[in-house]
């Protein structure tokens, strides 16, 4: 009688890879093309960290397979819905819309391949995905942002009248020697700002430091007070650049590898700051009030308030002498 050898089945799981890969594989490169040669629009530089963030998750999504494939395969109610809305988001004609489905879509499976407990297997890369999905979300901040365009405006024409340049503040201009500069949205450091705080998710998971709110916290103030000041220092330059008419140098900083290298060195001040936090600051501030009860705890009775010492109750209460004077 012959026998005949089963085929091994390919996992559900790698079918499902190769599916999404089909469909998102020329939007993805859609979205490295253009943050690579910044040739689709501001809003979509935005979100250029995503040539970090992406291959970043997909590593940690390797990185758990074994995790993954442990747990019981079942379906989360929430699943299906969420397939159903990235389909008709793909299908749609708005780039948002199709840019969204994405991470939708990859929602909708991790909840329909492996319920709720898969989705908060992987709910971190999920967020790198997502909070790389470019969408028109910075022009919608941009209007909020005028405060902050000013102040580095107010504080950079500041600079640049301390090494005695002739330079006028008009509240987001910078005026000097009729040369006029604009500090706008991207340049007031929302994009950098967006960079900078993402680049900060995956430092406090990298190294840890989210096992200690206090650190994260000081972490996270840490960035807002690096993206502000360094942007305040670019502008100042950008000024004295454009204003001193040396326009190789200002279009080195403005639009070539001297925006990268600003850029650089901004990150590499977060990678400094995570080894202060580490090195200087505790994890937790609860330490020194366990301490305290910790030692009021290990007191004897005689010295507590509810058991007082027997042999003062029979000193004389004598009432305080008062000083008149």
């Amino acid at each position: 009688m012959l026998a005949f050898k089963s085929k091994p089945q390919i996992p559900l799981e790698w079918i499902t890879l190769g599916l999404v890969a089909l469909l998102y594989g020329p939007l993805l490169a859609h979205w490295v093309e253009g943050w690579l040669d910044k040739s689709i629009s501001i809003q979509h530089e935005y979100f250029s960290h995503g040539l970090l963030g992406i291959p970043f998750a997909a590593y940690l999504v390797w990185e758990k397979r074994s995790r993954w494939q442990a747990l019981p395969n079942q379906i989360h109610w929430l699943g299906l819905p969420l397939l159903a809305i990235a389909a008709a988001f793909y299908s749609s004609s708005l780039v948002d819309m199709i840019n969204l489905s994405l991470p939708l879509l990859l929602a909708g499976l991790l909840l329909s391949l492996k319920g709720w407990a898969g989705f908060k297997l992987s709910v971190f890369p999920w967020i790198l995905v997502l909070l790389s999905t470019p969408t028109q979300l910075p022009y919608l901040m941009e209007p909020y942002i005028l405060p902050l365009q000013g102040f580095i405006a107010a504080v950079a024409g500041f600079i640049l009248l301390q090494i005695n340049m002739d330079v006028q503040v008009d509240g987001i201009y910078l005026s000097v020697g009729n040369q006029l500069v604009e500090v706008a949205p991207h340049c007031a450091g929302l994009k950098m700002l967006f960079t900078s705080l993402y680049m900060g998710l995956i430092l406090t998971y990298w190294t840890g430091l989210n096992r200690s709110k206090l650190r994260t916290a000081l972490f996270f103030v840490g960035i807002l007070a690096v993206s502000v000041v360094g942007n305040i220092v670019r502008n100042a330059t950008l000024t004295f650049f454009h204003g001193s008419e040396m326009d190789a140098a200002f279009a080195w900083l403005h639009d070539s590898w001297g925006g990268d290298l600003y850029s650089a060195a901004m990150l590499g001040l977060l990678v400094l700051l995570v080894s202060l936090l580490e090195n200087y600051v505790p994890s937790s501030l609860n330490i020194a009030v366990q301490g305290a009860g910790a030692t009021l705890a290990d007191a004897p009775k005689k010295n507590r308030p509810d058991h007082p010492d027997p042999s003062a109750q029979q000193l004389p209460r004598n009432p305080p002498p008062r000083d008149f004077f």
